[in-house]
């Protein structure tokens, strides 16, 4: 009875025990081969797979939201490089909406479940239990974080080839894909690469009763309107009349 005891509290204790040393390393080693690079230090792509959560969870170590900022960065010029000399016939907006479907958040969270790279975020066992290793916010930011943690371990050549590797590969099947399209965020990257300001989203009507709901939204360029949308929900009627605004810019820059 008591050795059942002590089997009892043994396995209970490694359930909320954390990850021993030998399994950290076994996993760092993992996402190396996962994204192909090996990292001279071990300790940055640590820091890229730590949500804050697990942070704060154990007061040890930093998160990797310094470096999702980075990273951030790092992926956009390597994408628009790459866009810029493989279409030299692409206008600025279609290079714009191209690169916003290779590095939005629902494309960083599809690559990162495809190679399994979801399985490696350090989460608080919370976060964790609650869905955090499928949150496409969350497994994005790690991506991103990665993608930093390689370019100040490697340098740009580095980083550059490992995001062509899983992101630029699958470019054709990303676009190809209507889905992943983000209208709002193509529409605002547009206009602030213009040098244009910001969208406004203004809801103008909100008809039907509450399960039957239809709202239509305008979006204003300073004082013009420059697209109307309507969905079931806001965020729906914002997407639709983002779509039809970035047409109409597309549509322009054609033109001229």
């Amino acid at each position: 009875m008591a050795h059942h005891k002590m089997s009892l509290w043994k396995k209970i204790r490694n359930i909320f025990a954390p990850p021993s040393a030998s399994d950290e390393k076994r996993s760092l080693h993992k996402v190396q081969d996962l994204i192909g690079y090996q990292f001279h230090d071990e300790s940055l792509l640590q820091m890229g797979l730590t949500h804050r959560s697990y942070s704060y969870a154990t007061g040890s170590t930093a998160s990797n939201e310094r470096l999702e900022f980075l990273g951030d960065s790092v992926l956009g010029l390597v994408i628009a490089e790459q866009l810029y000399r493989d279409h030299p016939n692409m206008h600025e907006g279609e290079l714009t909406k191209t690169k916003a479907l290779l590095v939005n958040e629902s494309t960083l969270a599809d690559i990162s479940k495809d190679i399994e790279l979801n399985q490696y975020v350090r989460l608080a066992r919370e976060e964790d239990r609650s869905g955090g290793r499928e949150r496409p916010s969350i497994i994005s930011d790690a991506f991103e974080s990665i993608i930093a943690a390689v370019f100040l371990d490697g340098g740009i050549k580095a980083a550059r080839e490992v995001v062509l590797r899983l992101i630029y590969t699958r470019k054709e099947d990303i676009v190809s894909d209507s889905s992943r399209r983000n209208f709002k965020g193509e529409f605002l990257e547009l206009i602030q690469a213009r040098g244009e300001g910001f969208p406004r989203y203004d809801v103008v009507s909100e008809e039907g009763p509450d399960h039957e709901k239809v709202f239509t939204v305008d979006v204003y360029i300073g004082a013009e309107k420059v697209g109307t949308g309507s969905g079931s929900t806001k965020k729906e009627a914002e997407q639709k009349a983002a779509s039809v605004a970035l047409e109409q810019y597309l549509q322009r820059s054609d033109q001229t």
